[in-house]
């Protein structure tokens, strides 16, 4: 007797299974030899490992060290990053006199790829780390030193980056009192000499100053009156100059330009200088209400009638040397055996050149002139010296 399993093995459904399994188990055999006999098979995927930084620099300034360096944009293989690397950011400290062999450095600051952008200027990033006053005054005199790494992948940084060793010391305290008064050669700056550092001692030695500049955006200068720290710039904070006292003339100015200033005062710590953080800052907005000088040497010379022409007054006067003349104002005061006539301006137009002829007069009466300059800003200058002439009556 055979039972089902029997059965179920040698009866029509088992004739129909086999050659259904032999064709299944060939195709995964062909794919499975097709797949290993293929050249170039897959492998894992290496993880993009950008460049190392190589130009890290650093600077206290107030109670800060600025970090900048040029941000890689390529991998050890030369091939562009997908987008900008995280940044981390190593700090040791090295007490006067150690040596590098004792340094370590930490981990201090990580900057993730999304929020990189907002520290990069022209390629360069920059980056303050913040100490503080009491910090500083420990170790004055001592090095920080810092550095950098990047990372594409999280499975792999760049190599370190070139050490960045600065001396720190406590910083001056910043100057909060700048202003300024607007001459007609100069931009006048004044303020108040630090006495004391951040952390609150005395200040033992002052180097001087430097003051920087900015020129403010046109159009945003209503907006950077109301808050100077916002302004919209359209040049960067550059250096202009630095001082020994505690003002400046800035006489590389132009009227009708907007400027923003900070001031840092400088200590100096035997032979090393650590800066202050800015000032307030302060916007001025020169505007040009001084008046050119009077014109001098004004001469009047009476022309008689000829036959071709009538009797006239030439006029003539020094030349301005004012560098924003832009022309002339003749005037003339009219007196006569009838009447006197106030005062008049004779030309409708600047004059351009120092010199006037006079054809409205009439003989008999006696004329006074007198001239002024004026500037390109529209600022008229006090009337010249008055010169009188009169003109003879016809003979009969």
């Amino acid at each position: 007797m055979v039972n089902g399993c029997q059965a179920g093995r040698n009866g029509p459904t088992a004739r129909l299974s086999f050659p259904i399994f032999y064709f299944l188990f060939s195709v995964f055999c062909f794919w499975w030899l097709a797949g290993c006999g293929t050249p170039g098979e897959p492998t894992p995927n290496r993880p993009q490992v950008p460049e190392a930084v190589t130009d890290l620099a650093a600077h206290q300034t107030g109670d800060a060290v600025a970090l900048t360096f040029t941000l890689p944009a390529k991998s050890l293989e030369g091939r562009p990053l997908a987008e900008p690397p995280a940044v981390e950011i190593y700090r040791g400290f090295l007490a006067a006199g150690a040596t590098r062999e004792r340094l370590s450095t930490r981990l201090t600051y990580t900057i993730p790829s999304a929020l990189v952008d907002a520290y990069l200027a022209e390629g360069r990033l920059r980056f303050l780390d913040p100490l503080k006053p009491e910090e500083l005054a420990q170790r004055a005199g001592g090095r920080m030193v810092y550095m950098v790494r990047t990372r594409a992948s999280k499975r792999r940084a760049s190599a370190d980056s070139n050490l960045a060793a600065l001396p720190v010391y406590p910083a001056p305290q910043p100057i909060d009192d700048v202003r300024a008064v607007v001459t007609e050669t100069a931009l006048e700056l004044a303020w108040s000499a630090p006495q004391r550092t951040t952390g609150g001692a005395a200040l033992a030695s002052l180097a001087g100053y430097r003051i920087y500049r900015a020129e403010v955006e046109p159009g945003a200068e209503a907006a950077a009156a109301q808050d100077p720290a916002k302004a919209k710039l359209k040049t960067p904070l550059e250096l202009l100059a630095p001082a020994s006292a505690p003002v400046f003339r800035d006489t590389q100015f132009e009227f009708g330009r907007t400027y923003r200033y900070s001031v840092r005062s400088v200590a100096q710590y035997q032979a090393d200088e650590v800066e202050s953080a800015d000032s307030q800052p302060l916007v001025v907005t020169p505007r040009d209400t001084f008046p050119p000088a009077s014109p001098k040497e004004l001469v009047a010379v009476v022309v008689l009638a000829t036959a071709v022409a009538p009797a006239h007054i030439e006029l003539s006067w020094a030349i301005s040397t004012e560098t924003d003349w832009a022309g002339y104002w003749v005037y003339r005061d009219e007196q006569g055996p009838q009447a006197s006539r106030p005062r008049q301006r004779l030309n409708r137009e600047l004059l351009l050149a120092p010199t006037f002829r006079d054809m409205s007069v009439m003989q008999g009466r006696r004329y006074t002139y007198r001239v002024s300059a004026v500037d390109r800003a529209g600022n008229e200058s006090p009337l010249s010296n008055p010169v009188s002439v009169e003109l003879p009556q016809p003979e009969p």
